[in-house]
């Protein structure tokens, strides 16, 4: 009878081919319902960076304009805000903290534009948005946000 006590033991100290199976399908279960929802979240958190950068340069696009006189032109860009343009007077910058022009929270340029096509009494600013491709629902831009 001890030995056949002891057989039994040797069989629960290890884990079944179905049992192990069932553990990894609960924790792929678990990773696609869990991986998702992160992902949707750090969508969310580069939207509202890029909403919130947005809003800065656009003080600081303000704060050239009241120094200098009116806003950088489409060549000057957003590197006036770092570095004056030749033959501007006033310009008391430079306007943004970074010392180089920041990038949006997908890696790529912002695209201004002065004189602006959308922006009334201002400079048209704005991201192009995860996809990359400019006049689609995820552009994120300073005339729809005032």
């Amino acid at each position: 009878m001890r030995s056949v006590h002891q057989t039994g033991r040797r069989f629960r100290q290890a884990f079944t081919l179905i049992e192990l199976m069932l553990v990894l399908v609960i924790l792929a279960v678990l990773a696609a319902v869990v991986v998702p929802k992160f992902s949707g979240k750090s969508e969310a958190a580069r939207m509202s960076a890029c909403k919130a950068e947005i809003s800065i340069i656009d003080g600081a696009l303000d704060q050239y304009e009241q120094a200098v006189g009116k806003y950088p032109s489409s060549e000057e860009g957003l590197r006036a805000l770092i570095e004056a343009p030749s033959n501007t007077r006033g310009w008391a910058g430079p306007y943004l903290k970074r010392n180089d022009v920041p990038q949006d929270p997908w890696k790529r340029d912002y695209i201004y534009r002065f004189p602006a096509t959308h922006n009334k009494g201002g400079p048209d600013l704005f991201s192009v948005g995860a996809d990359g491709q400019e006049g689609t629902p995820d552009d994120i831009d300073n005339w729809s946000q005032k």
